[in-house]
């Protein structure tokens, strides 16, 4: 039997994996029993001081942080994803906890072409949000450093001066294992011997019971560089192991990850 073709990641294919039952499940689980993070809340409360004003939520999933948001006050929430599924249960997560959360199903690399984002979609056309969030690594599940720097742009576009940022990264750098597997996967892509289906150094691809998944494993240069480049500055960043000790719910949820706070320039 022949061996089936290995394609390299597309943003299609990521969405098909967050609309795979499987991942539905798993992320739809999370957001009705899990709620915040201890360390997500303290970044939350740290950044985002004004429960009235208007927030986005990216890559919003099934709707874990919105909601919780809306369970703590804030009152002015707006959040979107670009796999259907999801979305369709986080509307499903916010009416049955009675949180009046707009939803949209949305790209962030594509948001100036959606009618509820475009400049068109505003008569002033002046930046709509105070803050914006991107939780759970989902800038780094956008394939392509270029597509994820559009991600940032677009994103700043729809947010005022100062307006902050509130997101996460897996770390290369967070233990010393993680930095031999890197320098290991970094001989395989010097010799071309990469798995064919990643198209960065950096990118990976996990299969397990909840499905498979793209992730872009950055290091803390890259992130410094992009915000950079795309109208963000930088505030401070943490490892989730110096905010808080997680629970092993959460730990059992999620590995070790980066939190970015970054502020909207101009």
């Amino acid at each position: 039997m022949a061996k089936p073709v290995l394609r390299p990641v597309t943003a299609a294919q990521v969405r098909r994996d967050f609309n795979d039952l499987r991942a539905v499940v798993h992320y739809t689980k999370a957001a009705h029993e899990l709620g915040l993070w201890a360390s997500e809340r303290i970044m939350i409360a740290r950044h985002f001081t004004d429960f009235t004003v208007p927030l986005l939520e990216a890559g919003c999933g099934a709707g874990r942080i919105s909601v919780a948001l809306h369970a703590l006050g804030y009152q002015n929430l707006t959040a979107f994803d670009f796999a259907q599924e999801l979305v369709e249960q986080a509307v499903f997560l916010a009416a049955e906890r009675k949180a009046p959360i707009t939803v949209h199903h949305a790209d962030a690399t594509r948001l100036d072409e959606h009618p509820a984002f475009a400049p068109t979609a505003q008569a002033d056309r002046s930046p709509r949000f105070s803050g914006c969030l991107f939780m759970f690594n989902g800038l780094m599940q956008i394939p392509l450093r270029r597509n994820r720097r559009r991600a940032l742009r677009q994103l700043a576009a729809l947010c005022q001066p100062g307006a902050p940022l509130l997101f996460t990264t897996h770390d290369r750098d967070h233990s010393p294992a993680e930095r031999t597997s890197w320098r290991l996967e970094a001989r395989r892509w010097a010799e071309g011997k990469q798995d064919p289906r990643l198209r960065e150094y950096g990118d990976r691809r996990f299969e397990d019971e909840c499905g498979d998944t793209f992730m872009h494993l950055p290091d803390r240069a890259e992130i410094l560089a992009d915000l950079a480049a795309t109208g963000w500055e930088h505030h401070e960043d943490h490892l989730r192991r110096e905010l808080a000790k997680e629970s092993a719910a959460v730990r059992a949820f999620s590995d070790e990850c980066r939190f970015w706070a970054a502020r909207r320039s101009g």
